[in-house]
């Protein structure tokens, strides 16, 4: 059966066929047939050299129709500040106390933020957080006074991109039960923003190729003419 299947998509998907946006999501859309709802996933190869610390690309961006994940946010707080991030949602907030779980080794959240006057505690986990991606960051909003706003934006569909060592930036997009539209105006959301981050040292094209895929699904290239319009 798996070899009936991967034959169907051989014949369907030409690997050297560059599709249009709303091309490349139907047929991963098609052909996310797991038994559970697969992310869809979007990979960007920059003409970087992320040995540069100029050229690393990252950022945030809000897709407009959210991400179907659940996104576990933990907060660095006090007092006040604590109260209003647990009433904006948040999963997990401390000081010094969570420090203390994350050198234990709890780290049970997705996203970290917190507020400046706590960046002296955060400073202390530094070594945990930031090889996962997690540490809290001001360009990224994520140290930040305006804890309500900052935990609402995690939670409603913001989305963290940042190059990897190869130049290639991998971020969902969505789940496979989103309608064809949705995925199409994340996957442009997402792309337009990563486009106009070019760094200023970058010569030539700055977008190479992109692909899209689900989680357990075949991969497709779409056409960069689409892709930056």
């Amino acid at each position: 059966m798996a070899g009936k299947r991967l034959r169907k998509i051989h014949e369907e998907i030409n690997r050297v066929t560059h599709y249009s946006i709303d091309d490349a999501v139907k047929l991963v859309k098609k052909y996310a047939t797991a038994k559970f709802d697969e992310t869809v996933e979007l990979a960007i190869n920059l003409n970087i050299d992320s040995r540069k610390s100029d050229q690393n690309v990252r950022g945030v961006v809000q897709l407009p129709n959210g991400t179907g994940k659940t996104v576990r946010v933990a907060v660095f707080a006090r007092d006040a500040k604590a109260d209003e991030a647990k009433k904006a949602g948040a999963d997990v907030v401390g000081a010094e106390d969570l420090a203390e779980k994350i050198l234990a080794g709890s780290i049970n959240f997705d996203r970290c933020i917190a507020t400046p006057d706590m960046m002296g505690v955060v400073g202390r986990v530094a070594k945990v957080l930031g090889p996962k991606g997690l540490m809290p960051n001001p360009k990224l909003g994520t140290v930040t006074p305006n804890i309500t706003e900052a935990v609402k934006a995690t939670k409603s569909g913001q989305v963290e991109y940042r190059s990897e060592k190869a130049g290639v930036i991998h971020a969902g997009i969505g789940k496979a039960s989103f309608t064809e539209k949705a995925l199409a105006e994340n996957l442009k959301a997402l792309s337009s923003v990563i486009t106009k981050a070019r760094p200023a040292g970058v010569k030539g094209t700055f977008v190479k190729s992109a692909f899209l895929s689900s989680t357990m699904g075949p991969s497709v290239q779409i056409d960069l003419a689409d892709l930056q319009k």
